[in-house]
């Protein structure tokens, strides 16, 4: 058996379909199909079978994703252990963050390490869901949380802060009594979303979104006010803080890798490197000097 023929079954076994098998591998749909299929024939024993809900893994289906997880762990110890015996690192390390974030002032911080580290085939995906590190959806999460898992570990970069935002000429007519105060309905993460409303309890909104680039969107026009990250906000020239940033509102930005990466030498370089980035812009994240951070 080739490894390459396990981690593709092992991908199918985590996501339960080819499709989404396919997608986290990087590969065709019939190229997973017909690995699994070729692989069913070489042990001479069915690894998968339909039911009423989609595809479900036989008993031999099951030993097998056990032995492939205890492989995969295995080569993650050992590339953990070599991997400080490489002065000049490389492969690929694929890292997970928050749309908003990485579109915007994480970009220029993953340019500056590709060109710092060009060995390193840095992949960059976006996703505000919960990502599975121990199942090697990412080898490195950026995620904003006061609470990170207790099954990984990582390091707290900086505080996020956020805070209501409007156009200026809309908070400008707010404040002079032309116009009533309308709340944009927010559905980008729980977080905005909780927040929105508490703030705006009566959920009056007439204009909903969910995306915070559509919110920033949404405000530009005058739609209402709403909340934004700071580093979002403040960046805007169209737009105006309507309430400053509350310290409830406060959230951690956390580098998160699993425990069996911790050595791993792409890994170290890319936390050292953020910490060290992102301490150098730390205002724009906490959102307490934006006149003078982007002036």
């Amino acid at each position: 058996m080739q490894w390459d023929d396990a981690r593709m079954f092992l991908a199918f076994a985590r996501e339960g379909s080819f499709s989404t098998a396919a997608k986290r591998l990087g590969v065709q749909h019939s190229t997973v199909s017909r690995r699994i299929h070729a692989l069913e024939k070489d042990l001479a024993t069915p690894l998968i079978e339909r039911s009423a809900t989609g595809y479900v893994l036989t008993r031999a289906g099951e030993d097998l994703k056990e032995s492939a997880l205890r492989i995969e762990r295995e080569l993650m110890s050992f590339e953990s252990t070599s991997s400080g015996q490489n002065d000049d690192p490389s492969g690929e390390l694929r890292v997970t963050a928050i749309a908003n974030m990485a579109s915007t002032v994480l970009m220029p911080l993953f340019a500056d390490f590709s060109m710092t580290y060009p060995n390193i085939d840095l992949r960059v995906e976006v996703t505000n869901d919960s990502v599975r590190l121990a199942d090697r959806d990412a080898d490195v999460a950026l995620r904003q949380t006061n609470v990170p898992s207790e099954t990984l570990i990582g390091t707290r970069l900086t505080t996020v802060a956020s805070a209501v935002y409007g156009s200026t000429d809309y908070c400008a007519a707010l404040k002079a009594g032309e116009v009533s105060e309308k709340w944009i309905g927010v559905d980008c993460c729980d977080y905005h979303r909780t927040w929105t409303a508490q703030a705006r309890p009566q959920a009056d909104h007439s204009f909903c979104v969910d995306e915070t680039s559509l919110t920033a969107a949404a405000l530009r026009e005058g739609l209402g006010v709403g909340y934004l990250p700071c580093f979002m906000g403040d960046a805007d020239p169209a737009l105006t803080r309507f309430r400053e940033p509350q310290q409830e509102h406060e959230l951690g930005l956390w580098l998160l890798y699993h425990r069996d990466l911790r050595n791993t030498k792409r890994v170290l370089l890319f936390r050292q490197f953020m910490q060290s980035r992102i301490e150098k812009i730390r205002p724009l994240f906490e959102g307490s000097t934006p006149d003078s951070t982007l002036s």
